[in-house]
């Protein structure tokens, strides 16, 4: 990073500040009074994709957890952590699993070459390129096998998110809570809904479905 980037993320920052400040002297003092969100985005690191911009959101709106390839697995404490704070204490009512076309790495998924530690995360990408071998196996196209290896990486997680005891034990208390699937297309800014939508536990395979008391 040089110098003159560097010093021009300063300098934007006011920039920032000052552009919201014209448009409300309160902005920030309502924001130190505390978040209610009512959605939780579990999207891709990847730079490209914000979770804020795609849909237009103002700060206070989102709850934001980003990983390689918006993975939920469930040993991932991060994750895990950011879901219960999310569903328990801020009571958000949607989770959006939201890909990327494109995707570096549902893309190395597709693969073999070792690329260093995050081979360890990317096999849990290749778990699902398994579940959905037969699907894939048949589409010739590479870019259509890529596109929709991202399309079924969304919906495994999704599905993933259900099963958790966090968002069961949430149903369980009757709280609203819907989780849905997204992918982003990076060359044309426009989301695709997969039409996933997830609101019990009922959706869900029996040996799924936590007796949570």
């Amino acid at each position: 990073m040089s110098n003159s980037f560097y010093k021009s993320l300063l300098d934007n920052n006011k920039k920032w500040v000052e552009s919201k400040l014209e448009l409300d002297p309160e902005f920030f003092h309502k924001l130190a009074n505390g978040q209610k969100p009512p959605l939780l985005w579990i999207g891709c690191a990847d730079s490209r994709v914000p979770a804020n911009e795609i849909i237009g959101a103002q700060p206070g709106e989102v709850f934001v957890h980003r990983n390689i390839a918006n993975m939920v697995i469930h040993s991932d404490m991060n994750m895990l952590s950011v879901l219960d704070y999310a569903v328990n204490v801020l009571k958000v009512q949607h989770i959006i699993v939201c890909g990327h076309y494109g995707c570096g790495g549902v893309k190395a998924a597709m693969g073999s070459d070792a690329i260093g530690l995050i081979d360890n995360w990317i096999r849990h990408i290749k778990d699902v390129y398994r579940f959905h071998h037969q699907e894939l196996d048949t589409i010739a196209d590479e870019d259509e096998r890529f596109n929709r290896f991202v399309e079924l990486n969304v919906i495994e997680q999704v599905h993933d998110l259900a099963k958790t005891s966090i968002v069961q034990g949430a149903w369980r208390s009757k709280q609203e809570l819907t989780i849905h699937g997204w992918v982003y297309g990076v060359g044309s800014g426009v989301v695709k809904d997969l039409g996933v939508n997830i609101e019990s536990n009922e959706s869900l395979d029996q040996v799924y479905q936590l007796n949570i008391k």
